[in-house]
């Protein structure tokens, strides 16, 4: 389902939902981030979606990193969370949704890196590069909270 994200911007569609989404920081040993380019937008991205009904959060964040980049992984704590209301998601089907993000610091366990239905590509990224990238700015928040190993989790 391709989407349009909105940042602060007064033409936006209002909000008709609110989902809970899940999001994670993935780092190698050598300091790289794990990022994918999602297959609905174009756009650099953590890997990350919604959670699912009957599923924790943590419990999401594992499936959607398995899901979109074949790596296994275990939660090993909180980047942060993202629920600015000036950030709205239009989709094609009409939705327009004000996420909540959770977002986590995830431990690769094991599997291999591929992309998936959801991930044209996934690349280890350094952070000399994620500037370069085409990246939504409430995405480059994230990542830039997650590659500054902040002493206390983002709260908005």
């Amino acid at each position: 389902m391709p989407k349009r994200d909105y940042l602060d911007d007064p033409n936006a569609p209002a909000p008709n939902s609110l989902v809970v989404a899940v999001g994670a920081v993935v780092r190698n040993a050598d300091g790289a981030i794990l990022l994918i380019k999602r297959g609905d937008n174009g756009l650099w991205a953590l890997p990350g979606g919604a959670q699912d009904l009957g599923e924790s959060t943590t419990d999401a964040v594992v499936r959607e990193v398995r899901e979109e980049t074949g790596l296994q992984g275990r939660v090993a704590g909180l980047v942060g969370i993202y629920s600015n209301p000036g950030h709205v998601i239009a989709y094609d089907d009409g939705e327009v949704r004000q996420e909540f993000s959770v977002v986590f610091r995830v431990d690769a366990m094991g599997g291999e890196v591929r992309p998936s239905t959801e991930s044209v590509n996934v690349e280890w990224v350094t952070p000399d590069r994620v500037p370069d990238l085409d990246i939504h700015p409430s995405m480059r928040l994230r990542i830039e909270h997650g590659l500054a190993d902040l002493p206390t989790p983002y709260l908005c």
